[in-house]
């Protein structure tokens, strides 16, 4: 049986946990079924309806306890556990009812670009006939920032990279980007979605920042000879924005509901 999953990623504050309440009552009202697991072992306290949980199995609080740790290395502790468990999750999986999973993972950048336990937990899940698309979520707001929009970008193309899923970068929380700061963007909203012609943002940066120009010059340069990277955009509360986010998930993961 053919199974189907969103992996939710993104630094702290993207507003993963935000989208997959959203996405949740968004299905409902599509009388469409879903589950929610949370692998944020962190974050015991979520406001959807939480199917299977991490902290059920480890905690944060109780490794950096027992083994000194900081919170991101106690984090990374707890991926690494669930991969030499991955038996727990998939028992678990396998008692859904709904062939639909939302994954809220935690923000720790570390495990969608370095760190190998999370690619390994895929390829398991993919192995048994899991198809999983990575949505890659974003503060709008950076892209007011020329240099923090680079830096985006790169995050974005390192987690492609390292997960290799299909995968759909979004720039969450559009709604806080209100008309005039959209109106105060350097170029139009599309080539900020689109990322083409990286080189204008470079001659900015040359002309405001000259101090890191040349080293976001470079790093657009990598970006755009992938020409992997774009986004689509989203304000959870927006029901057109998350239909046609909905639409554009299904066709990365071939989902044809029932």
């Amino acid at each position: 049986m053919v199974r189907y999953g969103q992996l939710i990623i993104g630094p702290p504050g993207s507003g993963k946990t935000t989208y997959c309440y959203g996405m949740y009552q968004f299905f409902s009202a599509l009388k469409r079924g879903v589950h929610i697991v949370n692998l944020d072992p962190a974050n015991e306290r979520v406001p959807y309806p939480c199917d299977i949980s991490l902290s059920d199995l480890i905690s944060v609080s109780d490794v950096m306890a027992e083994l000194d740790l900081g919170p991101n290395g106690a984090m990374l502790y707890c991926m690494e556990y669930l991969e030499h468990n991955i038996d727990w999750l998939e028992s678990r999986l396998a008692a859904l009812e709904h062939d639909y999973v939302l994954f809220d993972l935690p923000g720790q950048v570390e495990l969608s670009t370095n760190h190998p336990s999370l690619q390994r937990i895929l390829e398991r899940l993919q192995k048994q006939d899991w198809r999983l698309v990575a949505v890659h979520l974003s503060d709008a707001t950076h892209i007011t920032d020329p240099a923090r929009y680079v830096a985006l970008l790169v995050l974005a193309l390192r987690a492609m990279l390292m997960l290799e899923l299909p995968h759909v970068n979004v720039l969450s929380k559009f709604d806080l980007l209100d008309e005039e700061q959209q109106s105060q963007l350097i170029f139009p909203l599309d080539y900020y979605t689109e990322v083409q012609d990286l080189h204008y943002m470079s001659d900015h940066l040359h002309a405001t920042q000259p101090r890191v120009a040349q080293m976001y010059e470079v790093l657009g340069d990598i970006v755009e000879d992938y020409g992997l990277v774009s986004f689509e955009t989203l304000a959870v509360e927006d029901r057109d924005r998350m239909l046609h986010l909905v639409e554009v998930l299904d066709r990365a993961i071939g989902y044809i509901g029932a």
